[in-house]
């Protein structure tokens, strides 16, 4: 009999809360529906969807009418970045981020640039935190548009000083934007934004449902053809879905912040006492408490993620094996790391403490095999 998998890759899917499942199987008896018609039906379905978007406004802290749900967390992340720029073209066409933004924001960064707008990268420590002073002088140019700062890091969970950078953007009448795919759900939100989005299935909600919110007061324009039927048009048994397990994930956060950071930390303690030349990145204080990401020289990180796998163990990497590009994480280059033989743990509502003993019994092992396969030895 196989050895269960132990799942440690919540900060890409999270599994399915169990509010999830069980308001997605009510309303797709009841949410069928088109929202926007008069009969009865679709009345109830307009019902659920209204309902649905003022929970999570609750949750959020934001008004419901500055809310709307999307296609997933990426499109929410490009409407954000192309709708905050076109808003403000008057203005200037300048768009500044930071160097570790999920690639979905650089993507939408190079469709501007591509359509004769510019882009400004800032720079982050080794530890994966923004340069505060360079993003505040980027920000002060002339002609900016948008500013974007992720609200901590996907790869490596380390914490922005999103206030601090908000100060600078209002100090020059500048909108932030800030993907809070990793934070919504597991941790408070900061302040100071214009813009922000979330990720339905990084939280415990169904696959296929993003958040975008704009603040009252932000120049904004969706882009794409105009539509208003706007988010009438999203997978409603999915929205209520994600809705019902925001507000329960929100209920648990706090707990389950302070079991996940325990384990976390025994994780970033006994990898490099236990396993030589291996390098735990990221902020060892301003963190995620769920995730944990350490590199392992003298290792491929294809190879290392696919043997983890063969022990039961899924994990991820910011190896060139996460995509088909063969290049490392942007984020670690950002960094300054070692950006191969990388390996990113991260928690959800049912890890156990055994399941996380079993990996740190485990790991050793499976990197000195790798090593010695590669004729590394005697570390």
């Amino acid at each position: 009999m196989g050895v269960s998998e132990a799942y440690f890759d919540a900060a890409s899917a999270a599994p399915l809360h169990p509010a999830a499942r069980q308001a997605l199987a009510a309303a797709l008896d009841d949410g069928w529906a088109d929202p926007a018609r008069l009969y009865s039906r679709a009345r109830r379905a307009r019902q659920l969807l209204d309902a649905a978007r003022g929970a999570t406004a609750e949750v959020l802290g934001v008004r419901a009418d500055e809310l709307s749900f999307t296609a997933g967390g990426t499109a929410a992340a490009h409407a954000a970045v192309l709708g905050g720029l076109a808003g403000r073209q008057r203005v200037g066409r300048r768009f500044v981020h930071s160097a570790i933004e999920h690639s979905a924001v650089l993507h939408a960064a190079e469709r501007h640039v591509a359509d004769g707008g510019t882009a400004h990268e800032v720079g982050v420590d080794r530890l994966g935190r923004v340069d505060l002073d360079a993003f505040a002088a980027a920000v002060a140019a002339d002609g900016t548009a948008l500013a974007a700062l992720i609200s901590a890091s996907h790869e490596v969970g380390t914490v922005q000083p999103v206030d601090a950078a908000a100060a600078a953007c209002a100090e020059h009448g500048v909108p932030l934007y800030v993907d809070a795919a990793q934070s919504v759900g597991r941790v408070p939100l900061p302040a100071g934004w214009s813009a922000l989005t979330a990720s339905a299935h990084k939280w415990g909600g169904p696959p296929g449902v993003g958040l975008l919110v704009v603040r009252k007061g932000t120049r904004f324009l969706p882009p794409g053809p105009a539509d208003e039927r706007t988010d009438r048009t999203a997978d409603l048994p999915a929205v209520v879905a994600a809705a019902a397990s925001l507000r329960a994930a929100a209920a648990e956060a706090a707990a389950l912040a302070s079991r996940h950071h325990a384990l976390v930390e025994r994780i970033r303690a006994t990898v490099p006492a236990t396993v030589p030349d291996v390098e735990v990145v990221g902020d060892p204080e301003r963190r995620l408490p769920h995730l944990v990401t350490f590199s392992c020289l003298y290792v491929d990180g294809e190879a290392l993620l696919h043997a983890l796998d063969r022990r039961g163990f899924a994990v991820s990497s910011g190896s060139s094996c996460t995509s088909s590009t063969l290049t490392p994480s942007h984020v670690l280059v950002a960094m300054g790391v070692l950006s191969h033989g990388n390996v990113r743990v991260s928690l959800h509502r049912d890890t156990t403490d055994a399941e996380v003993d079993r990996f740190l019994a485990e790991l050793p092992g499976v990197v000195a095999d790798l090593r010695a396969e590669a004729g590394v030895v005697n570390l």
